[in-house]
């Protein structure tokens, strides 16, 4: 019953977890009411939460008057400037120099469609995904409203870098350069604001990133959970998720955190992230907003007030990614931001496990092999405590003659049934429970190696063998999933028969009801589940021959 049991656990397990998110769709916080502010010349969409307050403040910093939400438009729109290289293609709008559009050259939408990239950006609702920087308090430079000027519309990405520059400028003399820096093979690319202060007054202001996006379930399965929504790092916590029930009720901002130096904030869905990195040991804050119009979310941070003297310059400086979810890049970038490669509250387990995967993809080219190799590993690990499970079921099955012809006798006895039952365990030397703890102790190994399986985007779209080509979908023909039902049934006439009727029955049912489970699971979990299940038939199969005599 080792593996029945296992995978009834770890199934309802899953079913309790997605009862929950579907209770907190329907019944959890619901967004508040928010009231639109009429807008003006010298307001912009604010970074701070609720629409009619200030941003946080810091000591010595000067008030900042918050940008408020656009009435008719979800995003203005000027002109697009089209970026493009070897990883990605990018469009700009020079309206508040915001990144609107992502395209993933790299990561087709679809096995079948390659030569359509999937979008992580976009500035159309209902997907809603955009990047955004500029200056506060509002009218001492660009905002994310403010219109640049560009010297020209396309740039394709020829050399190892790329420099993409917009400019902005006012009538007191002071002008901003906005400048995109693109290398050749990275996801990430840095964000210059170059503050030029020809005015005879000094200049104040500080630098804000900011993303906005939709509560959108395109393309997101039904049947596997990933988590959607914001995450920031700090000292106290390197990687803490911000839902977007956090951002519709306000509760991340009416916590009044003080700023922190080495920190990001992101962005996250299945696969991919988008991510605003500040320069190290630069004290920035966080904050969110609920945008009434389109539901859009806000989530971002600023930095500090800076100074700069007449006729001199400063340079702001941030990193921003977009793309998917490599650990060793992420690792690379800022401390914690591999943790947006969610593994849960296991990903201590999961993290070496992945590794140990990664590492035997590199040696044999495939990771449906991979994956097959890595279980076979993991279960020698396991060995002796399989062993030892299987032992106690053997011995069971032994028992199970005597044990029906106790039931016979006492049937209306249970009191007595249970004594006798007890006194023959004793007199065997046989724990009935002696399966249990091998089977506890392994649920922890493979919960995490679900969720390596799920979240890695490395899995996305690899192929195996045959007509399976995407390990991340469900297998379209149903194979792998019949396999698992049928090497269940095997594990099922291996394991001794429950003495009550009514469990029979239940155990007979369990191969169908995973079948049907498992059908529309990613074909790379369902291959873990028929090569685990069929190392565990042929370790079960000797220690029970062995055992009992037979089969």
């Amino acid at each position: 019953m080792d593996n029945l049991r296992l995978i009834l656990i770890v199934a309802l397990t899953f079913i309790l977890l997605m009862m929950y998110q579907a209770w907190q769709k329907d019944y959890g916080p619901k967004p508040p009411s928010v009231a639109s502010t009429p807008r003006t010349e010298t307001t912009i969409e604010t970074p701070s939460t609720p629409p009619d307050s200030e941003l946080p403040k810091t000591q010595n910093d000067l008030p900042s008057t918050p940008p408020v939400a656009e009435p008719v438009k979800v995003l203005a729109s000027d002109l697009r400037i089209q970026v493009e290289t070897d990883v990605f293609r990018l469009e700009i709008d020079t309206t508040g120099g915001d990144v609107r559009q992502v395209d993933l050259l790299k990561y087709p939408v679809e096995v079948d469609k390659p030569d359509e990239p999937f979008r992580l950006m976009g500035d159309k609702l209902p997907n809603l995904f955009v990047a955004q920087s500029g200056f506060l308090p509002d009218g001492v430079g660009p905002t994310h409203l403010s219109v640049y000027q560009s010297d020209q519309q396309n740039y394709r990405l020829i050399d190892d870098t790329l420099e993409v520059k917009l400019y902005w400028q006012n009538d007191k003399g002071i002008k901003v350069s906005k400048i995109y820096t693109f290398q050749r093979g990275s996801y990430s690319f840095d964000v210059k604001h170059i503050v030029e202060n020809n005015s005879a007054e000094p200049w104040q202001g500080r630098l804000y990133g900011q993303f906005q996006r939709t509560k959108s379930d395109v393309g997101k399965s039904r049947f596997t959970y990933t988590y959607m929504g914001g995450a920031i790092s700090s000292p106290e916590q390197r990687y803490e998720k911000i839902t977007f029930a956090d951002i519709q009720d306000g509760s991340f901002n009416d916590e009044h955190r003080p700023g922190w130096a080495n920190g990001w904030a992101a962005m996250l869905q299945h696969y991919f992230v988008g991510a605003w990195i500040p320069e190290r040991e630069q004290i920035y804050n966080y904050y969110t907003n609920m945008l009434p119009t389109g539901n859009r979310y806000v989530l971002g941070l600023y930095g500090p007030m800076q100074s700069v003297a007449p006729q001199e310059q400063h340079t702001f400086q941030m990193t921003l990614y977009a793309g998917p979810k490599i650990q060793k890049k992420l690792a690379e970038l800022s401390p914690g931001l591999d943790l947006t490669v969610d593994y849960g509250w296991l990903w201590f387990i999961a993290q070496p496990v992945f590794w140990g995967l990664e590492l035997i993809h590199k040696w044999v080219g495939n990771w449906g092999w991979a994956i097959i190799i890595i279980t076979l590993l993991i279960k020698l690990a396991f060995f002796q405590l399989s062993a030892t499970s299987y032992k106690s079921m053997a011995n069971m099955r032994r028992l199970q003659p005597r044990l029906v012809a106790l039931k016979e006798r006492y049937s209306d006895d249970k009191a007595r049934l249970n004594q006798a039952m007890m006194d023959m365990y004793k007199k065997e030397k046989i724990n009935p429970l002696g399966g249990c703890l091998p089977i506890v102790v392994q649920i922890p190994v493979f919960i995490a190696l679900y969720w390596v399986l799920l979240e890695s985007v490395e899995l996305r779209q690899a192929s195996f063998i045959f007509w399976l080509d995407d390990l991340s979908r469900a297998d379209p023909y149903f194979v792998l999933p019949l396999l698992m039902g049928a090497t269940m049934m095997v594990q099922h006439h291996l394991n001794p028969a429950p003495i009550d009727p009514i469990q029979q029955k239940m155990m007979m049912v369990l191969p169908i009801v995973f079948t049907v489970f498992f059908a529309f699971f990613p074909s790379g979990l369902v291959l873990y589940w028929v090569v685990n299940n069929t190392l565990s038939i042929a370790q079960q199969w000797v220690i029970t021959k062995k055992i009992a005599g037979n089969v």
